[in-house]
């Protein structure tokens, strides 16, 4: 008779499940308005980046002599620099290198402390206490000191940038991921695992990177505004991109602060862009830590703790 009663109610329809992509950006956009504003200033440093040969008025190196120190204009709305060339068409492609750097530096960055981090918390013992010995030794250092260091061994360039910031930034953040896998690693399954004879590449790449990937994608999004900040940083001391080729920092360290008077919008502009644009990258990687990061209330591990619940109640009504 209870089976019959049971299935006279009527039964709840189980809510679609979204994908975890647009459940994080469904997040983002309901909770946190800044992030969002942040994601948006991504969006369009990646736009502007990718199409800047199409969106770019000028060539970044093409030179008008006539129209020297000239002010914004018609023609060039932000003004031109010392050379003639169009401060618009600079800064636009100035994004494109922004953005190469920051994304190809920010992911070697973060494969470099995932593996290391991972190795690191699953081994222990003795690789353990020397890679971290090493780790400690690095972080002693001014890190402008090693920077500067290095670019003046391995010359300016895009690639030397990239490697250089990449591999710097990933030692010095490989002990998120090492404390995560320590955690981790205690877990059942993973014991689970072990008992059964899995190998540790596959207890690596099956069980423990999934479960750290929130950290990695949140030391994705916010390494890559150290590191272009670090690009302008070198490249305003002169250990950067050699010109022409447009970067935001060589445009002020150069002609931006020796025309300053003259033309103060050869120092306003891309200045301006670059705070703009790491504001926005932080903003998005402070939303996504909140969002994805278990360890911070209401982030990932909270978020899966209530779709249990609520799969739990609907069981037991059932």
């Amino acid at each position: 008779m209870g089976d019959s009663v049971r299935d006279t109610l009527p039964r709840r329809e189980e809510p679609k499940k979204r994908l975890f992509l647009v459940e994080v950006v469904i997040r983002i956009l309901k909770e946190k308005p800044l992030g969002a504003v942040g994601g948006i200033i991504v969006l369009l440093l990646f736009f502007v980046g990718i199409f800047a040969n199409v969106l770019a008025p000028y060539g970044y190196n093409e030179i008008e002599l006539a129209s020297r120190l000239a002010g914004p204009s018609p023609e060039h709305w932000l003004g031109c620099d010392n050379l003639g060339r169009d401060m618009l068409s600079r800064i636009i492609f100035g994004a494109r290198v922004s953005m190469i750097i920051g994304v190809c530096g920010s992911a070697i960055g973060v494969g470099l402390s995932t593996f290391i981090g991972m190795i690191c918390g699953y081994v222990g013992g003795k690789l353990d206490i020397i890679v971290q010995r090493f780790v400690d030794a690095w972080m002693c250092f001014p890190m402008l000191f090693i920077l500067l260091t290095v670019m003046a061994i391995v010359g300016g360039g895009i690639p030397q940038i990239i490697g250089v910031l990449g591999i710097s930034d990933g030692i010095s953040r490989s002990r998120g991921p090492r404390s995560f896998t320590f955690w981790i690693k205690e877990s059942m399954y993973v014991e689970a695992a072990r008992a059964i004879g899995a190998p540790t590449s596959r207890i690596l790449l099956r069980h423990l990177l999934p479960n750290i990937l929130p950290i990695v994608i949140i030391g994705l999004s916010m390494g890559m505004a150290g590191i272009i900040m670090a690009e302008a940083m070198l490249s305003f001391l002169g250990f950067g991109l050699p010109p022409p080729i447009p970067s935001w920092g060589g445009m002020i360290a150069g002609p931006g602060r020796q025309y300053m008077v003259l033309a103060p919008w050869m120092l306003l502009w891309p200045g301006l862009i670059l705070s703009i644009v790491v504001f926005g990258i932080n903003m998005l990687g402070d939303a996504l830590r909140d969002v994805l990061d278990p360890r911070m209330r209401g982030g990932l591990g909270r978020y899966g703790a209530v779709k249990k619940k609520t799969k739990v109640k609907e069981s037991a009504e059932a």
